[in-house]
């Protein structure tokens, strides 16, 4: 009767180990957006497009932080990363510097913008070199989407980039767990999700400068910070906005809101301010980057 207590305990001990061994090691997706205005270093707007004098400096800084994320993602366990170019043309990040495994997303003609390549098979997102909405009277180039929009509502709550992103996450499934920028980049992600880990890499003065953390110290505390997320993803939860969704646009000036409205689906509620509902907020989502990055009113 023992020897066959002790084959059972036997044969169930290897069973474990090899159900352990067809499993194999546990694979963790990161998915990272990352902008450029609030990457330290950067305070003006010749640093961040192609025509800028100090462009070329800024898309190394920009690399660079990113870089410190992938590093700190991969010593906390992750096992796949991607990289979404977020800013302006969408083609910043300087690939041959940017640290494997990590792959890249380049352009900006892309459906989902700053959020594509996301999909549920995702553990995690980072925010990196985010920035304050438009109309914020503190934050380093403060704006949302582009010049052309002087505020966004989504059901009711204004909210900048972060804010639209972290929806478009959640209803993903996928966590927000990390953002990077200045202190009012960070404050304002925190409004939505509470335990979000910010890093906060210089403080804002008003809309055109900042103290600027050294970029030796920023990437220290990127790296630490992202391998610290990816260590305890079970403490962050997707931030779920029910349905229905309305999205709600003040635009910079009347031409762009006469132009909108044209849309059928698009209703015009003032001046300036044009609105749209939806069951689905991928879709609304697509709609409100072709409102805040195709239309021109020229």
């Amino acid at each position: 009767m023992r020897i066959s207590i002790s084959l059972l305990c036997l044969a169930l001990m290897l069973s474990t180990i090899t159900t352990t061994a067809h499993q194999g090691p546990q694979r963790i997706k990161v998915f990272i957006s990352a902008d450029m205005e609030g990457i330290s270093g950067i305070v003006h707007s010749d640093q961040t497009s192609a025509g800028g004098s100090e462009y070329g400096r800024a898309r190394k800084l920009m690399t660079d932080e990113v870089n410190a994320a992938i590093d700190g993602a991969l010593m906390g366990g992750a096992t796949e990363i991607i990289v979404n170019d977020s800013h302006g043309s969408m083609r910043n990040l300087i690939l041959e510097e940017l640290h494997p495994p990590a792959r890249l997303i380049s352009n900006f003609f892309k459906p989902m913008g700053m959020m594509q390549g996301l999909d549920q098979s995702f553990n995690a997102v980072f925010f990196i070199g985010y920035h304050a909405k438009a109309g914020s009277p503190v934050g380093v180039l403060a704006h949302t989407g582009s010049g052309a929009v002087a505020d966004l509502k989504i059901n009711g709550v204004s909210v900048g980039e972060a804010g639209m992103n972290i929806h478009a996450a959640g209803a993903l499934g996928v966590p927000v767990v990390l953002i990077t920028g200045d202190q009012v980049a960070v404050a304002q992600a925190k409004e939505l999700v509470d335990n979000i880990e910010g890093v906060v890499v210089k403080q804002a003065i008003g809309t055109q400068a900042a103290e600027l953390v050294h970029p030796e110290q920023s990437h220290k505390m990127i790296r630490e910070a992202a391998r610290n997320v990816v260590q305890r993803l079970s403490e962050f939860k997707p931030y779920r906005l029910p349905p229905p969704y309305r999205f709600e646009i003040t635009f910079s000036n009347t031409s762009l809101a006469d132009i909108a409205e044209q849309i059928p689906t698009v209703a015009r509620q003032g001046p300036r301010t044009v609105e749209y509902m939806t069951q689905d907020y991928l879709q609304g989502y697509r709609l409100l980057r072709v409102l805040y990055r195709y239309l021109r009113a020229d």
